[in-house]
């Protein structure tokens, strides 16, 4: 059983019904999808996706490739050129980027209309009689030989686990949206100034994801005036063409969270359960990685697979675990220097980024990064 329908959770069910496990998946909203949002599939994402569910082509046929992007100033003064060309020879293969609703409809095809249930709350789980049970929200059970809990970061296979104490406020939060707009006025690739990023990524069919960020108090609504107005004014003075494209964002179209994680765990299940994705390992978005090992470990699960299914279960956590939590690390870290709000720590920031040793130090750890299994 495995509980929660994202991209984590549906690879794991195709990934373990390749291996031979009947695997269904029990998702809590009505239906699946997602809108709003990209995300970049980092090599060793599509090496996972290929691996477990064989969709390396159709999803490079609805992507496109993100190596043009640079990080710049706010103002506009470029600190780290974008050669695709060249990181693409250093990693191996591609970075693409999709629409995350696309994504999850290309994993739902590769599973039967019954593996997958919807509406579907799981509020439990009991071991009993040489199997696991999961507790649905109306009183429903469901017994099997294994539960997956790949229900986010709010899971409650993990507050039940471990308990449920909230995930850890990045301090900074976060707007995404995507929207049609002409990408020969784009600027590719992540700016940054004091505290806040804006980031804007071309994708396929003329769209284009955008995100920003800024350092507040967590918890925060939107303002009388709606959050479109509000990043106009945050935005007002950086370089184009960022103010013009929250202009041309309907304010239903903007994505709200505040970003958090939390610290990396011993463990990630007992027993007949254990925890796969944001259920696992949380991470800030700073290395786009979240997408990507939620894939990481769909392929790990899948290969641990034998005849002893709890043994797998404990095999698969000692593959991944110091490599997810390495890279929730390195993602905090990386948060925290692009969230920066000193003017002099800025300042200094932003000179070492554009010398050419930070430069091939970012290669390399982005070579560490992709590469499989390794260590951040």
């Amino acid at each position: 059983m495995v509980i929660g329908g994202g991209i984590g959770g549906l690879a794991a069910a195709i990934g373990l019904r390749r291996a031979g496990v009947e695997a269904r998946v029990f998702e809590r909203a009505p239906a699946l999808g997602e809108v709003g949002a990209g995300l970049s599939l980092w090599p060793n994402g599509l090496r996972a996706l290929d691996a477990v569910a064989g969709l390396g082509d159709e999803v490079r046929a609805r992507s496109v490739r993100d190596g043009s992007g640079a990080l710049r100033s706010w103002k506009g003064r470029e600190l780290v050129a974008a050669n695709g060309e060249e990181l693409e020879r250093l990693l191996g293969d591609v970075t693409l980027i999709i629409h995350r609703a696309d994504l999850l409809a290309l994993l739902r095809r590769q599973l039967p209309d019954d593996a997958v249930v919807t509406g579907a709350e799981c509020i439990g789980f009991e071991e009993k009689d040489g199997e696991v049970a999961a507790r649905f929200a109306g009183g429903t059970e469901v017994g099997g030989d294994v539960l997956i809990g790949a229900d986010g970061i709010h899971s409650a296979v993990r507050a039940q686990l471990f308990g449920s104490s909230p995930p850890a406020y990045a301090g900074y939060t976060a707007w995404r949206s995507v929207l049609a707009f002409d990408h020969t006025r784009l600027a590719p690739g992540i700016s940054i100034g004091r505290g806040c990023q804006f980031g804007q990524v071309p994708m396929a069919n003329g769209q284009v994801y955008w995100f920003a960020t800024e350092n507040r108090p967590a918890g925060q609504g939107a303002p009388p005036g709606g959050w479109r107005g509000a990043l106009l004014e945050l935005f007002a003075r950086w370089h184009p063409p960022i103010p013009e494209l929250i202009a041309a964002t309907p304010e239903a179209a903007i994505l709200h969270n505040d970003i958090v994680d939390r610290p990396p765990h011993g463990r990630w299940g007992e027993g007949r359960v254990t925890l796969l994705g944001d259920a696992a390992h949380p991470m800030t978005p700073d290395l786009g990685q979240g997408a990507n090992q939620a894939l990481e470990d769909a392929q790990a699960l899948a290969a641990a697979v034998g005849p002893d299914l709890v043994a797998a279960l404990r095999a698969y956590e000692s593959v991944r675990i110091p490599r997810a939590s390495a890279i929730v690390r390195g993602s905090r870290r990386v948060g925290r220097i692009m969230q920066l709000d000193s003017r002099l720590a800025c300042w200094a920031r932003d000179s070492l980024l554009s010398t050419r040793a930070a430069t091939r130090m970012q290669l390399r750890q982005l070579q560490k990064l992709v590469a499989p299994g390794a260590p951040v």
